[in-house]
């Protein structure tokens, strides 16, 4: 028999370069990491494992110039993650974040927090609203930031649910943005009146002086220029004028962390991001991530990832961008304040109704949320509402 014919050499190589291009497809496609669908849908026995992996080496946690370098490495790392483009972010993203230990559809999900939850979406109908439960938001942590493995390991170590979900607030701003609040709050106001009403009612004049008759149409245009040239709004939780106000709360002026708006990759919000996971990861290569088994744990949790270390970090970017601006700068504010590209929003904002401290009823035109305090972690003989 002769040589095969040209057309059949032709046929032949074709079938071998298919079959070549089929098995590095299959090689490349079952190595490459798992799409977000399938990721979120990660198994919680899968979650309980990562807390006991140790994918980031933690020696050089045990000195003080190891903890420093560690938080700027990561600080820098996230930096080019999530990078601040406030220049490009004319809005607040338009998404409400909750979380909670099960999903609106599980019959689990208590129905005291149903309503309050609901006046979410009522009043901000041109938001997405996300309410994830604990699989789920974890998912969503191993998703964004897959790129920075100690962030992901720090936020399984944590030995308590309450410290994840302090956690999970800043990771989730930090990466998305939007608006992040505790299941436990009713939203009274739209966002968009946080604006409007929360700063823009107050406003200097030609002649320096205040003026308080704007016209809808001037309110409103202060009010986006607040929105685009600012990237993080907070509210005041608490100002005890009291000398025993330490034993109640964590800081004299305290910045409330059940309700946080910001803008993506805002500095403050990854501060406390590269803070929070530097010293959970400390914690975890010295062995002292449990927490103690007494009314110390509350100070410890206010302190690693609560209110406490979150008043700290607010004040001092404010006070990067403005010297000298501490506790002393808000105290007593009875409208909302800017500074920089921070709104800073007086007690009543978000604290209304506690009865002292300076904070009016929630019908006040500047009561915004509501917090009913049914979700809180700590007991309730250890609570102070009011001041």
């Amino acid at each position: 028999m002769g040589p095969p014919s040209q057309p059949r050499r032709r046929r032949t190589a074709i079938l071998v370069a298919f079959a070549v291009v089929c098995l590095l497809y299959l090689l490349f496609h079952s190595t490459r990491p798992s799409s977000s669908s399938s990721a979120l849908t990660k198994s919680t026995s899968s979650a309980q494992a990562d807390r006991h992996n140790n994918q980031v080496p933690l020696d050089e946690l045990k000195s003080e110039t190891g903890i420093a370098a560690f938080e700027l490495s990561t600080t820098r790392r996230l930096q080019r993650l999530f990078p601040y483009e406030l220049a490009l972010q004319k809005k607040y993203p338009r998404t409400i974040w909750q979380t909670w230990k099960y999903s609106l559809s599980d019959s689990r999900f208590s129905s005291k927090f149903r309503s309050a939850v609901e006046s979410w979406s009522k009043l901000n109908p041109e938001f997405t609203h996300e309410v994830l439960d604990d699989d789920t938001a974890a998912n969503f942590v191993r998703q964004l930031y897959a790129s920075v493995p100690e962030v992901v390991e720090a936020y399984f170590a944590m030995p308590k649910p309450i410290l994840r979900a302090d956690f999970f607030r800043y990771l989730i701003l930090l990466a998305r943005g939007g608006v992040y609040s505790d299941v436990d709050t009713t939203a009274l106001k739209g966002v968009a009146k946080w604006f409007s009403d929360g700063v823009s009612d107050v406003v200097k004049g030609d002649d320096g002086n205040e003026k308080t008759d704007l016209t809808e149409e001037r309110a409103a245009e202060v009010a986006r220029t607040i929105e685009s040239d600012t990237g993080l709004m907070i509210g005041i939780e608490a100002d005890p004028d009291r000398p025993d106000w330490q034993d109640w709360y964590a800081r004299r002026v305290q910045i409330c962390q059940w309700t946080i708006a910001a803008k993506r990759g805002h500095p403050t919000v990854l501060r406390i991001v590269s803070h929070i996971t530097t010293e959970t990861l400390r914690r975890k290569a010295t062995g002292t991530l449990d927490l103690p088994k007494n009314k110390d744990a509350g100070s410890q949790v206010m302190n690693w990832t609560g209110p406490g270390i979150w008043t700290d970090t607010v004040f001092r970017y404010l006070s990067d961008i403005q010297a000298g601006t501490d506790w002393h700068s808000v105290t007593g504010i009875t409208q909302g304040k800017v500074i920089g590209d921070v709104v800073i929003l007086p007690i009543t904002s978000f604290s209304p109704g506690v009865g002292t401290m300076g904070a009016n009823s929630p019908d006040h035109p500047h009561a915004f949320v509501h917090h009913i305090f049914e979700g809180s972690w700590k007991p309730a003989n250890e609570r102070l509402i009011g001041g």
